[in-house]
């Protein structure tokens, strides 16, 4: 029996990736900031911080043959962890992004140019912005000798209590909704077509990559292929909470999301989720047999993960959800 340690086992993709790594007859060690992975015969729940390299080393010593990687690094810590991972497990799964991508090819391959060697912006490229240290990253462990790598990039992907739209996590979409608030948007996204994918989804995926001696050295989309546009997105968020949209100039609502308008907050914006998300999957599909039909769709997985909500779960307001609630009176929206 083949013994994989989940790291960020209790984010928005580890929740189901657990348990479908148990369904495939792995015995896994979910390890998390909280240790809220139920126990069971093949889960053992771990409580602590990996980033402490003792911890993470006492971890290591147990032997596991894959590790599936949800951390997140910056530009400067990634270097002093991937060596351990690859010494001392058979299989890493490291966690990159979609957002690597820049925005110049359509559908989006594994092979698509990314912004860290394609963008035109110079302060972008030296920044340590989500989607540049994912990319440096990438490239240490391209450059390695090792060959037990394998690398993922999921699009936004969406979860228990997670939800996204643009650039608005739960509090401030789902949360408003279900308070009868209005949600601002920017309507410069809204005809954007973008790759909204459940956890589910990307669990299935990974967990089938694990192992696999011809994916090693290689990278892979980890989402669904299905795309919509944010506009729709919202009309599925207004179906199953109510949420009513209010579109607005991208420059106001850059402020409702931050009155500096620092660059981390444009970048987010304008060189993420205003760049046109059409994926091509076909990679994966292939590697794990997977097909698109197996895939919960959007509006499903939306649906699914609305009706999750505890019941009596509440929702507070954000500094960004008090500043939009002063713009929507300023403006009489």
């Amino acid at each position: 029996m083949k013994k994989v340690m989940v790291i960020g086992a209790t984010g928005a993709m580890g929740r189901y990736l657990v348990p479908e790594l148990v369904s495939l007859g792995y015995q896994v060690t979910a390890v998390s900031l909280d240790g809220g992975t139920p126990a069971g015969e093949l889960v053992t729940p771990v409580k602590g911080d990996c980033k402490n390299k003792e911890f993470l080393m006492s971890l290591l010593a147990q032997g596991f043959d894959g590790v599936v990687d949800f951390m997140i690094y910056g530009n400067h810590d990634f270097p002093d962890y991937y060596k351990l991972f690859l010494e001392n497990t058979g299989h890493y799964i490291f966690l990159s992004s979609c957002r690597v991508y820049d925005d110049k090819e359509h559908p989006v391959r594994e092979t698509s140019p990314r912004l860290l060697d394609s963008s035109e912006d110079a302060e972008l490229r030296a920044s340590n912005d989500y989607s540049i240290h994912k990319a440096h990253s990438e490239n240490l462990l391209m450059a390695s000798p090792y060959q037990n790598w394998t690398v993922v990039r999921p699009a936004t992907t969406f979860s228990t209590l997670r939800f996204q739209l643009v650039t608005l996590e739960a509090r401030d979409n789902v949360g408003r909704a279900l308070r009868g608030k209005k949600v601002v948007l920017p309507r410069e996204a809204k005809d954007v077509p973008a790759t909204l994918c459940w956890g589910g989804n990307v669990a299935k995926l990974i967990a089938r990559i694990l192992f696999k001696e011809e994916a090693k050295r290689d990278f892979y989309n980890v989402c669904s292929s299905e795309y919509q546009t944010w506009g729709t997105i919202a009309d599925y968020y207004k179906e199953l909470v109510g949420l009513e949209a209010v579109w607005v100039d991208k420059e106001d609502y850059l402020a409702i999301l931050d009155p500096e308008v620092k660059t981390s907050t444009r970048w987010q914006l304008e060189y993420a989720r205003l760049f046109r998300r059409i994926t091509d999957n076909s990679k994966v599909l292939a590697l794990t047999g997977v097909k698109q039909e197996e895939l919960v769709s959007m509006y499903d997985g939306l649906k699914l993960e609305v009706g999750n909500i505890p019941e009596n779960y509440e929702f507070t307001d954000s500094p960004i959800g008090v500043r939009m609630d002063e713009y929507l009176k300023k403006h009489q929206l």
